[in-house]
């Protein structure tokens, strides 16, 4: 029977000149619990490196025999992560040319001078299983390296899958718009497909940006007590469009009595729509999804079943993790880039909780079961959703300053907020926006792309809140980048809001009108 593999690996592997010699060598290691194999010949040892070992002793005597070239050969053939000691236990006297031979042939050797005091024998082992422990280290670190590389490899492509799916048909859309003219109905079941597609390749730039924050810890939660029943609530109401569309039956199985949490209800309602998402891309059309909410001693319980593809049983520790994708699972999934359970996960821990995932194995549906702890209070106070945009509010400035270097996108702003009833202004630099600023009148409101070519946002930003004639200025920072330290560097620059591209409408009306 073999080994363990960790004993295997920690052994020393003996090759001595006399049958006395290792009985001797094996008891000495033996009382200093380290486990050897005494090998025979040095074919057998050959053999055990095969298997592993922690390091070879070998006596010079050994080494004249012929079998020594092939034990040449396997050290010669070890991965890069190994370097194997060889411990050479030689004849008292002068220098031997079969050590210094030996020397050349076997990378990583350490020659002890014999007759030997039993310290320096353990000692020297011991060193040597220490060595071998750190190059075991390594190779789990390069072992996890090359999986990570693996699994972002296959994020990345899906990825590049995942952009190109929309991008497919708002090319054809445009295609047809500019083949021909249309009247206004008939093209406008074209903008809002483009208007979809659009919507799609926010919610995937979003989720990786989402995902980049949560993970460096850079994310704030807006705590406050609410019933977890209008949560999922608000999370089904979000995920219908996709359940109805795949012919899903949902059920739920709530509780009479208020559930509550402390909680940020955005945060949360994202958690379980992420779920439920979940659960209807990995759903066959027609496929059974139900939800239940308990309370389980202090904890309050969610689960999101389905009887969709299932999970295999060494998936379901990995499944949270990025850049893991089901295997055999992704042609079901009805796009996505398989971050959400790290969303999911990553919030729910944030929130003081747990979430981990059962099923029977593939082709068995699966479950993914929240806990949260409660709160003592009973109710939560529903956050008011973004007012709906009809035309520009008249507590705003009439007048606003477009800047960014992208020529599309400061010009469709532009249109789009003169549409509204606002009066711009739009320039293609930092230089530009300057000089037009002091032609006059003066902006009562600037969006400041942040990311230009020579002077960017900030900069600009800083040199109009030093003008004493723009002193009732309002300053909107509009980027693509949302990182800690670019939030700090912008409220730095004099900027009054942050806000991120493209730009979401209701969100800036609601950020600049006051409720």
């Amino acid at each position: 029977m073999s080994p363990p593999v960790a004993s295997v690996e920690q052994r020393i592997l003996l090759r001595t000149a006399t049958s006395r010699d290792a009985l001797m060598a094996s008891a000495v290691l033996a009382r200093a619990q380290i486990a050897a194999r005494t090998c025979d010949s040095l074919c057998e040892l050959v053999r055990g490196l095969e298997e592993g070992a922690g390091a070879i002793v070998l006596a010079e005597e050994v080494l004249a025999d012929p079998a020594a070239g092939t034990l040449a050969e396997a050290l010669g053939s070890q991965p890069p992560w190994s370097d194997l000691p060889v411990l050479v236990l030689a004849r008292q006297g002068a220098d031997s040319p079969v050590i210094a031979k030996a020397m050349d042939r076997f990378a990583n050797v350490t020659v002890i001078e014999r007759p030997m005091r039993v310290a320096s024998l353990i000692s020297t082992v011991r060193a040597a299983l220490r060595a071998r422990n750190r190059q075991y280290q390594l190779r789990e670190l390069l072992d996890g390296l090359r999986e990570s590389d693996q699994r972002k490899t296959e994020f990345l492509a899906t990825l590049a899958h995942e952009l190109r799916n929309p991008l497919a048909p708002m090319s054809t859309a445009l295609t047809l718009l500019m083949r021909k003219p249309h009247e206004p109905a008939e093209a406008r079941r074209y903008y809002e497909l483009m208007g979809r597609q659009i919507d799609h390749m926010v919610r995937l730039v979003n989720d990786l940006m989402e995902v980049s924050r949560i993970t460096r810890g850079k994310i704030e939660l807006r705590m406050e007590a609410m019933a977890l029943e209008a949560v999922i609530e608000d999370a089904i109401e979000l995920s219908r469009p996709l359940l109805e569309g795949a012919g899903h039956a949902l059920s739920t199985q709530l509780c009479s009595e208020p559930v509550v949490v402390r909680g940020d209800g955005v945060r949360l309602t994202q958690v379980f729509s992420n779920l439920l998402n979940n659960a209807a891309k990995y759903t066959a059309p027609g496929g059974k999804i139900r939800i239940v909410l308990r309370q389980e001693g202090r904890d309050a319980v969610v689960e999101v079943w389905d009887n969709g593809t299932g999970i295999a049983p060494d998936m379901l520790k990995s499944i949270f993790e990025m850049f893991v994708q089901v295997s055999g699972t992704s042609k079901a999934a009805q796009g996505g880039l398989g971050i959400g359970l790290t969303l999911v996960k990553s919030l729910v821990e944030l929130h003081g909780g747990s979430v981990e995932a059962a099923s029977a194995g593939l082709g068995q549906g699966a479950m993914f079961c929240v806990r949260l702890p409660l709160a003592r209070v009973e109710t939560g106070v529903p956050a008011s959703p973004a007012p709906a945009v009809r035309g520009w509010p008249a507590s705003l400035p009439g007048t606003v300053l477009i800047v960014d270097d992208n020529r599309d996108a400061a010009d469709a702003l532009g249109e789009l907020l003169r549409s509204m009833g606002a009066v711009t202004r739009v320039a293609y630099s930092a230089d530009a926006a300057l000089r037009m600023v002091a032609e006059g009148p003066p902006p009562g409101l600037a969006i400041l792309d942040i990311g230009m070519p020579g002077m960017d946002g900030c900069e600009l930003a800083t040199r109009l809140r030093a003008d004493p004639a723009l002193a009732g200025l309002i300053l909107v920072a509009l980027t693509g980048w949302g990182q800690h330290g670019d939030k700090e560097r912008i409220a730095m620059a004099g900027f009054d809001h942050h806000l991120l591209k493209p730009l979401d409408l209701p969100a800036l009306i609601s950020t600049l009108v006051p409720p």
